[in-house]
């Protein structure tokens, strides 16, 4: 599934209309046209996690790998292209315990609408144990959130902006919270070079309800900018994502004694070994998870991940292992193909 090359036919007003919508785009950043409650975490940052075993294999946060991948309208909905009409995506992460997060992208071309993209984000915490304020133990409760996406795009020469709508619901015990959100991007896909751009405003929206009266929980509002480029005649593509770029400055960033540090704390990175067209091999770091997770004594390998991809057929399977701790890691699956290709046959 390679992406198609886009015609340079009225590149000069497309292009000038192209860069008006990126910029609208970052003034929305910069202002307060949009309402987002920062990126602290909370009942709905799995939101900013992908379920994608792609995605996490390059480190686990990406908005500029246009490689007509279904499953990545959820990290940038401007990656959804009408070459994706058709496809459909399953994708599971094996956590630590009974974690798992579960992701389904479909994307169907319904004529004068154009190509709509589909998706569900599920995590589930699976069994936990509860207790009393004695510390006996009273029972086991259950845990889970879930995300429906609904996601549209529109190409402007060598640009393409999307939108997504999320209706999320997250359930503690009985207790419920629910919330609508959007995401709002753009890429740039260079007419001559392998190289894109992306650009997204993530979980821009408002909470219908909460848990209790009491609580507060906060929507995990996020801006991500992000660059994939391959180097002509060179079996290799790399991938550089910033995110947290709402909130530079969080409470995270303190414990750090460089300003080298602070930066990188922003930072994703991500690489493919192109072997064949049939199969690569994908690495990433994330700075980040690695200072967070990584031991006293020993780093290990928190924040590392990698995978390999590979197309049988007419199916594209993906494996994942992303390192948490020394000993700890977490197992990516992916699972794509036509399928209205296949049922026509």
């Amino acid at each position: 599934m390679q992406l198609k090359k886009i015609t340079s036919r009225g590149y000069g007003t497309s292009l000038l209309t192209g860069w008006r919508i990126f910029l609208c785009m970052i003034f929305l950043v910069s202002g307060n046209a949009l309402y987002g409650q920062g990126t602290e975490v909370g009942s709905y940052s799995f939101l900013n996690v992908s379920a994608n075993a792609k995605a996490a294999a390059l480190g686990g946060v990406n908005v500029s790998l246009a490689d007509d991948d279904v499953d990545f309208l959820t990290s940038n909905p401007a990656l959804l292209g009408d070459t994706l009409s058709g496809f459909a995506s399953a994708s599971y992460q094996f956590y630590v315990g009974d974690i798992g997060y579960a992701g389904f992208a479909y994307a169907h071309d319904f004529n004068r609408l154009g190509t709509v993209g589909f998706g569900v984000q599920h995590l589930g915490y699976g069994t936990i144990k509860s207790f009393d304020e004695t510390g006996q133990e009273i029972g086991d409760f259950n845990a889970s959130a879930t995300a429906l996406v609904i996601s549209k795009h529109h190409q402007v020469g060598n640009f393409r902006v999307g939108g997504n709508i999320k209706a999320a619901f997250s359930t503690i015990s009985g207790f419920r919270s629910n919330a609508l959100m959007m995401d709002l991007g753009g890429v740039f896909i260079h007419p001559k070079n392998d190289l894109t751009v992306g650009l997204v405003i993530k979980n821009a929206g408002i909470l219908l309800s909460d848990y209790s009266e009491t609580s507060e929980s906060k929507l995990p509002f996020d801006v991500q900018l992000g660059l994939t480029i391959k180097p002509e005649h060179m079996p290799l593509r790399f991938s550089v994502t910033a995110y947290g770029l709402r909130e530079l400055s969080d409470s995270n960033d303190a414990v750090e004694a460089s300003s080298l540090g602070k930066v990188l704390r922003h930072f994703n990175f991500g690489g493919e070994l192109l072997l064949h067209r049939n199969f690569n091999l994908m690495l990433g770091y994330n700075y980040r998870v690695h200072q967070e997770l990584k031991l006293e004594q020993a780093g290990g390998m928190a924040g590392v991940s990698f995978g390999f991809l590979a197309r049988i057929k007419t199916f594209e399977f993906v494996f994942s292992r992303s390192t948490y701790v020394v000993g700890t890691a977490g197992y990516g699956f992916t699972l794509s193909a036509n399928v209205e290709k296949m049922i026509t046959r």
